[in-house]
């Protein structure tokens, strides 16, 4: 990958609404060249999709939580089925496979501390697999969505 490739992946991560003809601009390309690096990008994968970023609180969903997950058994039936299951539950905004202690980490989003309460004793709970659940409580989102730094 290029410089003007990176150029182009950066800015489109600062305004994923930008324009072909602006990002051409904006990188020194051709509206063609542009195009077709754009089409590349997107075909290989690098660029995955485009999305607006909603902020929580302005869609009702102001209470943040972490919950740590250890699973009880780690075999890859077990698994797989508490990833199916974790992937079904809107309220898990991220989550990561962990090495170690504990096996999950998983950031959640509900209404209010109330909300957050059914979800973990009706849902959390109950997930395949799930030996213990951690939570914290998220006090200040310092970072979010922060674009991926481009060498």
């Amino acid at each position: 990958m290029d410089g003007i490739s990176r150029e182009m992946l950066s800015l489109l991560q600062e305004d994923g609404r930008m324009s072909a003809t602006d990002l051409a601009q904006r990188v020194g390309l051709s509206l063609s060249s542009c195009h077709r690096r754009l089409k590349d990008l997107e075909q290989s994968g690098v660029i995955e999709r485009y999305r607006a970023v909603v902020v929580p609180e302005a869609v009702g969903l102001g209470f943040e939580a972490i919950v740590f997950v250890t699973l009880g058994v780690t075999d890859v039936e077990t698994i797989s089925a508490f990833e199916a299951a974790a992937l079904e539950v809107p309220n898990i905004v991220d989550a990561q496979r962990l090495f170690g202690e504990p096996d999950y980490i998983l950031r959640l989003l509900t209404r209010d501390l109330a909300a957050y309460q059914e979800l973990y004793d009706s849902v959390l709970g109950s997930l395949p697999g799930v030996q213990r659940l951690t939570s914290t409580l998220v006090m200040k989102r310092l970072v979010s969505d922060r674009t991926v730094p481009i060498p």
